[in-house]
């Protein structure tokens, strides 16, 4: 099954947003291997250069177009361009966001609004180029990098929830019109655990202490793995994790238990011991140059490997179990 993916993948155009560090650029070098022809986007362009010149040596193909996803017109100019350099495109992918620390209290309306145009509109600006590349030959996949916190908001990411459970709204429309059409247009939505990325070195915040993922955490190139993976395959959503799944199944059967548990726990969770600078760089408005790797902070406790679940399989064996159950009650009780 793997030599199938890795030969597919030199057939195959793939553009991948946020590309120039942590997941994008993982996902990058995923697909270079075997020699992939891949399209970087992401708005350093100093660091598109370095992931290209990355993939190449792998024995990839790449093209960089500097683009802000949160400008509809910026990503189409990049797909057009990208398609003119290494030919039609076959998959893309939306992993491109930002997040802001902050209690609702404390963020500020324009704050929330960058979050939102980044990482949802940003998302809908990349699927939208995507069909406008994949529609007149009816065929491709748009792959879009999801989180757990698509099912579950957690205090202090508002903006950056709210956008991931608008998201999948998004694609659930966009599913079954195309599925309306006859179209062979695949969406998949792949979410993730906390990854051990530069988001939290330069996420803006507004606590007093530096952000940290909610463990369990896992490595970027697992989850590349897992993309990768998925990207391939045909299922409509795949969790990454048993972390993941945890924390959707959760959501689903126990929301007011979570609540109490999230209102409790989650603050510190997110905290490390350093204090966070006040003249902190972030990455809300402007690149952060210096941060353009693929890993984060917290190798130490990150995982190396993920398992990749089909949402749906999930949901299947909740259900089958629980009917179960409730046909063995009467049983338990009357015994």
């Amino acid at each position: 099954m793997a030599r199938l993916l890795t030969n597919g993948a030199k057939r195959q155009t793939v553009v991948i947003t946020g590309a120039s560090a942590g997941v994008g650029r993982a996902l990058a070098l995923r697909f270079a291997r075997g020699g992939g022809r891949v399209g970087l986007i992401a708005r350093d362009l100093r660091s598109l250069a370095a992931v290209a010149e990355e993939v190449t040596s792998l024995g990839g193909r790449a093209a960089i177009a500097a683009a802000d996803v949160a400008d509809a017109n910026a990503v189409f100019a990049a797909a057009q361009s990208i398609a003119r350099k290494l030919g039609p495109i076959d998959i893309w992918i939306n992993n491109a966001m930002a997040t802001v620390f902050s209690s609702v209290a404390e963020i500020s309306p324009a704050e929330f609004r960058r979050v939102t145009e980044v990482t949802y509109l940003g998302s809908v600006h990349g699927t939208m180029a995507a069909l406008r590349h994949m529609r007149a030959r009816g065929s491709g996949t748009i792959v879009q990098v999801g989180s757990s916190l698509s099912y579950r908001g957690i205090p202090l990411q508002s903006a950056y929830c709210g956008a991931k459970y608008a998201i999948r709204g998004f694609l659930d429309s966009l599913r079954a019109e195309l599925i309306h059409d006859g179209s062979g247009i695949r969406l998949t939505m792949v979410q993730l655990p906390a990854v051990n990325t530069p988001q939290f070195d330069w996420a803006r915040t507004h606590r007093s202490r530096q952000p940290r993922p909610v463990p369990p955490v896992v490595q970027p190139e697992a989850v590349a793995d897992a993309i990768f993976r998925a990207a391939h395959g045909s299922r409509r959503e795949y969790w990454v994790g048993l972390g993941t799944a945890k924390v959707i199944v959760g959501s689903l059967l126990l929301p007011s238990l979570l609540d109490r548990y999230l209102a409790r726990n989650a603050y510190e969770a997110q905290d490390r011991p350093a204090v966070a600078a006040p003249d902190r760089p972030d990455n809300l408005e402007q690149p952060v140059h210096a941060l353009h790797r693929t890993h984060g902070s917290f190798d130490r406790e990150a995982g190396r490997s993920a398992a990749l679940l089909s949402g749906a399989g999930v949901r299947i064996v909740l259900a089958t179990v629980g009917i179960i159950v409730l046909l063995l009650i009467p049983t338990l009780l009357f015994a």
